[in-house]
């Protein structure tokens, strides 16, 4: 298993092969085992299977072909209102209309999300991850017809794998770690720490296509730009208005 962990990729195309409902409830059933907050399991999941959902889904991951591909789409959701209905129907009153119970759900929906993968590929299946989830939150609710205290928080497509691509970079050890207290980074560190990355072909390859000076120029200008970052975080934060975690 440690092997697989090592060895891992993103898969983004898959085989027309379905995925047999005793599997996917099995590795569901491994993933409701993660750690949570209080034993509450503040999370749900949608499983999309139909192809018309799929489509209707698409336009919120702005189209991405893994969202039609795939033989499975999950969403999992920050969710509080199974537990506030539960603790109205037992006379207890659950104040988790606010920020905090949206953070403690977000945490657990994440664990059970990246237990699913972790078993999943364990399985020989394929899993990609999709940011675009929290960009496009308030589209996938109407997709999803989440009601209230429940917010999409990350979409994971699966099948089984069509090829394996080329294992992409992580930085080193170094850069995650630190030891006891925080040691910011000095200009030095940065430059030692990034200079793999930066100095392989294919990022060299995106600094170029974008005619760009520096690959961070092509995070910050291209891929993930103020204005953007900006704006999806004024559609998220009325989503969790919306939704019932802020005031």
């Amino acid at each position: 298993m440690l092997e697989n962990m090592k060895n891992r990729r993103t898969i983004r195309k898959y085989t027309t092969q379905d995925i047999p409902d005793t599997l996917l409830n099995e590795l569901l059933e491994i993933a409701a085992r993660a750690s949570n907050t209080g034993n509450m399991q503040l999370y749900s999941v949608v499983i999309t299977h139909d192809k018309a959902n799929k489509e209707k889904l698409a336009p919120a991951h702005f189209n991405q072909p893994m969202i039609t591909t795939a033989p499975v789409v999950l969403t999992f959701c920050a969710d509080a209102n199974r537990f506030v209905k539960w603790a109205e129907q037992r006379k207890a009153v659950a104040g988790f209309d606010n920020f905090q119970t949206f953070i403690a759900s977000t945490i657990d929906a994440m664990l059970f999300a990246q237990c699913f993968c972790t078993a999943a590929e364990e399985k020989g299946l394929g899993i990609c991850y999709l940011g675009t989830t929290a960009y496009n939150a308030d589209k996938i609710i109407e997709a999803l017809s989440l009601p209230r205290l429940v917010v999409p928080i990350v979409t994971v497509t699966v099948g089984y794998p069509d090829g394996m691509p080329e294992q992409v970079e992580r930085l080193p050890l170094d850069a995650v770690i630190h030891q006891e207290t925080y040691t910011d980074y000095t200009p030095a560190s940065i430059d030692a720490l990034y200079r793999d990355k930066e100095e392989l072909e294919v990022n060299k390859q995106f600094v170029r296509e974008n005619e760009k000076e520096t690959l961070a120029q092509v995070f910050t200008d291209v891929r993930y730009t103020k204005a953007n970052n900006e704006y999806f975080s004024d559609v998220l934060l009325k989503v969790l208005k919306d939704q019932g975690f802020m005031k």
